[in-house]
C-alpha cells in the first residue's frame, strides 16, 4: 500500500557527535567521585551552600530550595498496587489536552541519576545492581511516594507485559535485555506511581531515569513532576555528584544536569511543502537533535519526529527547559503556516486527506507502517478542520494501541504478522466507526 504523504525521501543527517571531552568517559567516571571509582573519595552528596552556581543563575543545577521528606515522619510501608491496577497507566497523554496536542502528541522530561559509591549499571557486577535495586525499594516506605509506587522487576514479569511497557515508551529495549534473548540483568527495574505520570527505570544506562510523559507541548509541567520526585530521592539518597561536572552520568553527553528533554511531534505540511530538512538543520545548530517515532536509531515514518536537546553541560535545568519550549514553539508555528498553505491547495488537500480516511476505514489488512502513514493524513485533516472526526484523542490511542503486543492482549494469545495486520484493521475500523457514533477505542472493547 503506497503512502499517501510523503515521508522523507532520505533519511535527515545525523547529529553531530558531541565533543568527548565535554565529560568524563563512559564508564570511568571523574577519578575525585565517579560512582565507578570507589576509594577515590566520595563525590559530595550535594554541593554546599556556599556553590556560587545556583539554580535559575544560568550554572549546573547546584542546590535544592525545597523542603526534604523528614525521614522521622516515617510511618510504615505504603501500599503498593499490583500491575494488574496498572492497566491503563503511561497512557494519560493520549487525552489530547495538552497545548497545541494537535501537532505536539506528548513531552517528556528525564532526568538520569547515579547512585553514590557504585560502578554504572553497563560495567556493574550483579551484586551492585542489586544493591541499587534494594536501595530504590526502601524508598517505598518513606514519603518520598505519599500517593504509593509499585517497583517491578523486569525478570519477574512475562515477556508480553514488558513489551507492553516498551510500547508505551515506559521502558526501553535496553532495560529489557533486547539484545540479550529479552533476559533481563539483574536489578532492572520500572518503579511507577500510578497517580502521577512519572516512573523510574531502574538499572538501565544509569542507576536512575526518572521520567515523566504528559500530553501536548507541556514542558515546565513535565519538569517540575521529575523535579519534585528528584528533590525527593535527593534526599533519601546519596547521588554521585561532583563540583566541577554536575551529576556523573554514564554518556558524557548527559552529564551535568542530566536532564534530556523531547517532545513528539507530527509535521506533515512541513514534510509536503519540502521546508523539514531546513526546519531540522536549524535545530541542529540551536543544540537540539530529531529522531523517529521511537528514539534513536528508528525510522522516520509518517512525518513523526522526535526533538530533543543534546548536551546538558554548563547550563541549569532552567534554562534547559525554557530554550527547548521555546524553540518547540517556533517548530509549532513553522508547521502551522505550512498547513495553511496546503489548505489553500484546495481539492488536492482534500482528496489527500479523503483518501487516507477511506482507506483506513475500509482497510481489512494493515501493517503498521501503512497504519501510521495514512494516521498522519488523518491527523492532518482533523487539524485543518476538513474531517469531522475522529478525534484527536482517538487517534493518539490508534498509535499505542494497534502495537504488537496490545493487539495480542486485546486478542488473549499471541498473533503472527498476518493476523496482526488483520487485527490491527479491524480495531482501527472499530475506532473510527465508534467516532462516528458510540466511541470505542481499545481493541479489546
Amino acid at each position: 500500500m503506497p503512502p499517501l504523504l510523503h515521508e522523507l525521501r532520505t533519511r535527515p543527517a545525523p547529529a553531530p557527535q558531541p565533543n568527548s571531552r565535554s565529560g568524563p568517559a563512559q564508564g570511568q567516571g571523574v577519578p575525585a567521585a565517579g560512582p565507578g571509582r570507589r576509594g577515590a573519595g566520595p563525590a559530595p552528596r550535594r554541593p554546599s551552600p556556599q556553590t556560587p552556581e545556583r539554580r535559575g543563575n544560568g550554572g549546573l543545577r547546584a542546590g535544592r530550595d525545597a523542603a526534604r521528606p523528614d525521614p522521622r515522619t516515617r510511618t510504615g510501608r505504603i501500599p503498593v498496587k499490583t500491575p494488574e491496577a496498572l492497566r491503563d497507566f503511561g497512557l494519560g497523554w493520549l487525552d489530547g489536552s495538552g497545548p497545541h496536542a494537535d501537532i505536539v502528541l506528548s513531552t517528556r522530561v528525564r532526568l538520569a541519576r547515579n547512585l553514590q559509591g557504585h560502578r554504572y549499571a553497563a560495567q556493574a557486577d550483579a551484586g551492585e545492581r542489586e544493591a541499587v535495586y534494594s536501595s530504590v525499594a526502601g524508598m517505598l516506605e518513606t514519603p518520598v511516594f505519599p500517593g504509593g509506587a509499585s517497583l517491578l522487576r523486569m525478570g519477574e514479569l512475562d515477556v508480553h507485559t514488558r513489551r507492553i511497557f516498551l510500547e508505551r515508551r515506559l521502558v526501553s529495549s535496553d532495560l529489557l535485555g533486547r539484545q540479550r534473548a529479552d533476559q533481563p540483568s539483574a536489578g532492572a527495574a520500572l518503579l511507577v506511581c500510578p497517580d502521577d505520570p512519572v516512573s523510574v527505570m531502574v538499572n538501565e544506562e544509569d542507576h536512575l531515569r526518572l521520567q515523566s510523559l504528559v500530553s501536548g507541548l507541556s514542558v515546565m509541567e513535565a519538569w517540575s513532576l521529575v523535579d519534585r520526585l528528584d528533590d525527593g530521592i535527593g534526599g533519601d539518597l546519596s547521588l554521585a555528584y561532583h563540583p566541577e561536572f554536575g551529576y556523573l552520568t554514564s554518556c558524557p553527553t548527559n552529564t551535568g544536569t542530566g536532564l534530556r528533554a523531547s517532545a513528539l511531534v507530527h509535521l506533515p505540511a512541513l514534510v509536503l511543502t519540502k521546508e523539514i530538512t531546513r526546519v531540522l538543520e536549524g535545530l541542529e545548530r540551536v543544540g537540539l537533535t530529531h529522531r523517529g517515532l521511537d528514539g534513536e536509531g528508528s525510522d522516520f515514518v509518517g512525518n513523526f519526529f522526535q526533538i530533543s536537546n543534546q548536551k546538558t553541560l554548563g547550563r541549569s535545568e532552567e534554562d534547559l527547559v525554557e530554550h527547548f519550549g521555546a524553540t518547540v514553539t517556533t517548530v509549532i508555528e513553522k508547521e502551522r503556516r505550512a498547513r495553511q498553505v496546503l489548505r489553500g491547495a484546495g481539492p488536492r488537500t482534500e482528496d489527500l486527506i479523503w483518501r487516507a480516511y477511506g482507506l483506513l476505514r475500509h482497510a481489512r489488512l494493515l501493517t503498521y507502517r501503512d497504519l501510521m502513514e495514512l494516521l498522519s493524513g488523518v491527523r492532518l485533516g482533523v487539524s485543518l478542520g476538513m474531517l469531522p472526526s475522529p478525534r484527536v484523542n482517538a487517534l493518539n490511542r490508534i498509535i499505542i494501541f494497534s502495537q504488537a503486543a496490545h493487539l495480542a492482549e486485546a486478542a488473549g494469545r499471541e498473533l503472527d504478522a498476518s493476523e496482526r495486520q488483520a487485527h490491527r484493521a479491524q480495531y482501527v475500523r472499530r475506532v473510527l466507526q465508534g467516532e462516528n457514533g458510540s466511541p470505542t477505542t481499545d481493541p479489546g472493547s
